[in-house]
C-alpha cells in the first residue's frame, strides 16, 4: 500500500502542474497575452461553454484559430516564438502554471493509493441490480467485491454484458463513472481500498478537505 502521507508531502512540495500551451495547426501566431505572471481561467459554464482566456490565435489562410486557456492559472513562460511568426502544428508557444484545487488533490491521492478497475471496452457502464440497490441505501463503501464478482453491465452496440471484477478484496471507495455517459477503454470504473487501510485513506482525504488552501 501506498504511503499516502508521504504522498500528499511531496505534492506540497509542488502544488502544481504545469501545461504546455501548442499552436494547433500551422499558420501565423498573433499572441493576446504577451507577459508573463497574467492570470488566466478556463473554460467555465454547465457544459463548459465558456471559453477560458485567450491567449492566442494562429491564422491560416485568412482564417483565425483561437486558443483558449484549458484551466485556470498563470502563464509563466513563453517559448522562442515572436508574435506573427510562422509556425508550425504543435509548436509549442507558452506554459501555464495550474495551481492543484483540493478535489485535484484528492483524486491524485486516490488514483495512486486505491486498486483502480479500468473499462475493458469502451460503453457505457452501471453497477449490477444489487450492488446499485445497496449503494442507494447505504452509499458507495458499502459495497465489499472480490474476486471474480458480477459488479458492472457493459452496454455497448445495443448488447449487454456481465463485468466480473478482478483485483484486491476491499470496499468500493470511489466511482469514476455517469451510467448516462459513454467510458473509453482503460479509463478507471471504481476505485477499491483493503478495509484495513480504510481509515488511513480517511485521514489523508480529511486533512486536504480541512487544511488544502486553493490559490486564487
Amino acid at each position: 500500500m501506498i504511503d499516502t502521507t508521504a504522498l500528499l508531502n511531496e505534492i506540497k512540495q509542488a502544488p502544481y502542474k504545469e501545461i504546455t500551451i501548442s499552436a494547433p495547426h500551422s499558420g501565423r501566431i498573433e499572441f493576446a497575452v504577451n507577459q508573463t505572471g497574467i492570470k488566466v481561467k478556463g473554460a467555465s459554464g454547465t457544459w463548459l461553454e465558456r471559453p477560458g482566456t485567450l491567449l492566442a490565435r494562429v491564422v491560416r489562410e485568412g482564417n483565425p484559430k483561437p486558443i483558449y486557456a484549458p484551466e485556470k492559472g498563470e502563464v509563466v513562460e513563453f517559448h522562442d516564438v515572436s508574435d506573427r511568426e510562422f509556425v508550425q502544428a504543435g509548436t509549442p508557444l507558452m506554459k501555464l502554471r495550474h495551481f492543484l484545487t483540493k478535489q485535484e488533490v484528492m483524486d491524485i491521492i486516490l488514483k495512486k493509493a486505491l486498486h483502480l478497475f479500468n473499462a475493458p471496452e469502451k460503453g457505457r457502464y452501471y453497477f449490477v441490480s444489487e450492488i446499485d440497490t445497496k449503494i442507494k441505501s447505504q452509499g458507495l463503501r458499502s459495497v465489499n467485491v472480490k474476486e471474480g464478482d458480477e459488479v458492472l453491465i457493459l452496454s455497448r452496440m445495443k448488447r449487454e454484458t456481465t463485468i466480473t471484477y478482478q483485483g484486491p478484496q476491499g470496499i468500493i471507495y470511489t466511482a469514476y463513472f455517469d451510467s448516462n455517459e459513454s467510458v473509453e477503454m482503460e479509463a478507471p470504473l471504481f476505485g477499491v481500498c483493503p478495509e484495513n487501510q480504510v481509515q488511513n485513506i480517511k485521514a489523508v482525504i480529511d486533512k486536504i478537505q480541512s487544511g488544502w488552501e486553493e490559490q486564487e
